[in-house]
This record gives C-alpha cells, structure tokens and sequence, in this order.
C-alpha cells in the first residue's frame, strides 16, 4: 500500500509538470521522489546605498543643462567628503527633452528638461546621515532611493545553497524511510522550482511561506523646503536559497 501510494504521487508529477522542469532535466518515468531543501540567514547590512534625481527645467536648453551641471557637481563632491565607496560611484549621462504642460487642454511648452541620475553606496549609515544633513531637496534635486545590502553576499548564499542541498537529502531518506522504500540515485537537482497546475509554485510550497524582501531603509517623507531626516534605522537582510532535487526510488 505504501508503494502504491509512491507510485500514484509519482504520477501525478509526471501529469502536472512536464513544462516546469524543462530548464534541468526531464520528470523521471520510474518511481521518484520530489523534495525541496531551504535554507535562510538574516544578516546586518554593510553597504548603504543612495540614489539621487537631479532634474532642470527652462525654457533656454543651456541655463537648464548648467544647472543640472552644478548640482550634480556638488553631489559628487558630498559623495567623496563622506567616504562613498570609489567603485560604487555612479552618473547617468544627461537625459534632455522637452517638457509640457496642459492649460485648458491644451498642450503648452514649459521648456527643455535636462535630468541626471547619481549614485553611490557606503560603508557606514553615519556617511549617509550626514550626507543627508547637508542636502537641501527641491524639485531639481530629490533622494529617489535609499537601500541596504551585504557585501559578503555571494559566500553567504552559497553556503546557504550547500545547506539546502543536505537538506533534500535528509528530507528524501526520512520520506523514504515513511514509505518502506529505498532511495536510488539522484535524477536531478536545481534551484528553478516546478509550478504544479493545483497551485504550488516557486517558493510557496504549503507551510513554507515566501522570504520577505530587502528592506529598504526607513526614510520619513521631507517636508518642502526642509533638510532630508537623519532618522535613519536599517533593519536586518533575510538571505535565501532554496534548492529541489529529484530521487530515483530503488526497484
């Protein structure tokens, strides 16, 4: 009976994912179990990033230019007086169209719009405190983004992906072993989750919910004409990998 079952939950796999796993390999004919391995972290940012919007309107394309030049000058200039990390410093090129405006449905030309955007990130949240301080925002120079990362990012997932990968196996010899079976050989492993037909999808197995997003830095809205908050607080990063891997059931 306990075979029988197997069986029946081997083919309900071969009926609802053939498409899912095309990217890894093939569902298995025989007898096989599914499982999925998951493994998270939470670690304390070190890298504060912050984006900045410069934007000029006038009628005369080089007073706008000239503005937007002088802003973006001061910027960077603020950037390296509190410690941006040299290879994170960013500036897009200069954007320059014409800008509009309605007057009683009518389409009127307000003047040439010269837009840039920069970028840079830091290893201290006390270098984006004061960098904030010393900024004025207005309608030609608005923070657009402030975010957290992890610059041991890349070891920590991959230990994450080692963890989730020993946890299938476990998980498939304590199915195994429910059943009265014997596990074969591994058919397939990946990280690209199947999406079964009756709702199951990529990291929403049931009693397995979703990992939460990188937060973003809590930043309260400025008030016009003021100096953008210090108050900032950077929560925790919940680091994730999840990993599904295929067994073959011995015959």
């Amino acid at each position: 009976m306990k075979l029988s079952n197997m069986l029946l939950w081997s083919s309900l796999l071969l009926a609802a994912v053939p498409q899912a796993w095309g990217q890894a390999s093939a569902i298995p004919s025989q007898p096989h179990l599914l499982v999925k391995g998951e493994a998270k972290r939470e670690v304390m940012p070190d890298r504060f990033g912050i984006n900045i919007t410069l934007r000029s309107i006038d009628k005369d394309p080089g007073l706008a230019r000239e503005r937007a030049q002088a802003n973006a000058t001061k910027i960077l200039a603020a950037f390296k007086a509190q410690h941006a990390l040299p290879d994170s410093v960013q500036a897009s090129a200069l954007s320059i169209t014409p800008e509009y405006r309605y007057e009683e449905r009518t389409q009127v030309f307000s003047g040439t719009r010269v837009q840039r955007s920069l970028a840079a990130r830091f290893k201290s949240l006390e270098d984006v405190r004061r960098l904030l301080a010393g900024l004025q925002t207005s309608e030609e120079l608005q923070v657009s983004g402030l975010t957290t990362s992890y610059s041991n990012e890349a070891a920590v997932r991959a230990e994450l992906k080692r963890q989730a990968a020993q946890q299938t196996r476990e998980s498939a010899r304590r199915l195994a072993d429910a059943y009265g079976v014997q596990l074969g050989g591994l058919y397939t492993i990946t990280e690209v989750a199947p999406n079964f037909s009756y709702g199951i999808e990529a990291g929403r197995w049931p009693g397995l919910p979703a990992p939460p997003p990188a937060p973003l830095i809590d930043v309260p809205e400025p008030r016009p004409n003021d100096v953008v908050s210090e108050a900032l607080e950077a929560g925790s990063l919940t680091l994730s990998e999840n990993i599904y891997a295929i067994f073959l059931i011995a015959q």
